[in-house]
């Protein structure tokens, strides 16, 4: 994890089927969300460092359908996101340190100065495009599978 996931090229491949994250092994640049609506995985970079998380997907004129950045805190703890300089609306899917969904936002608007808090004993906090966590379904009781939740999570890798 940390800065060499940054900045790179990545692509995003969604799976909505049951069994299909099974197939696939976990990885670092990746996160699997699933729920009574199916299951997804997302590209992710990772910021896993203070100067990561603060810059995040800042001045990004863009970002790919199905891929996020997947920020990860040293210990379960509140966390509070803000929009500003930041110029696409994002979902924030926030999570505990079992991997467990507590809280989602939808549509947080670019450049909005308005803390965002995702609740107290959040570990993770995964932002995607503005409007696919309600299209897909994803929302609280959902989990999320990535090698920073380790071997007590809700859905643990293999």
């Amino acid at each position: 994890m940390g800065s060499r996931a940054l900045g790179k090229a990545l692509t995003l491949a969604l799976a909505v089927a049951g069994g299909a994250a099974s197939a696939g092994a976990c990885r670092e640049d990746a996160v699997w969300l699933r729920g009574d609506w199916g299951e997804a995985r997302f590209t992710v970079e990772v910021a896993d460092d203070p100067e990561e998380r603060a810059q995040g997907l800042m001045f990004r004129e863009s970002l790919p359908e199905t891929a996020g950045m997947l920020f990860v805190y040293e210990h379960p703890q509140p966390v509070a996101f803000w929009m500003e300089n930041t110029l696409i609306p994002l979902d924030m899917i926030f999570a505990d340190v079992s991997g467990t969904v507590r809280r989602v936002h939808s549509n947080a608007v670019p450049g909005d100065r308005t803390p965002i808090p995702g609740g107290r004993e959040i570990f993770a906090v995964l932002e995607i495009n503005g409007g696919k966590a309600e299209a897909m379904g994803i929302a609280p009781g959902t989990e999320m599978r990535h090698p920073a939740f380790g071997d007590d999570a809700a859905w643990p890798c293999e």
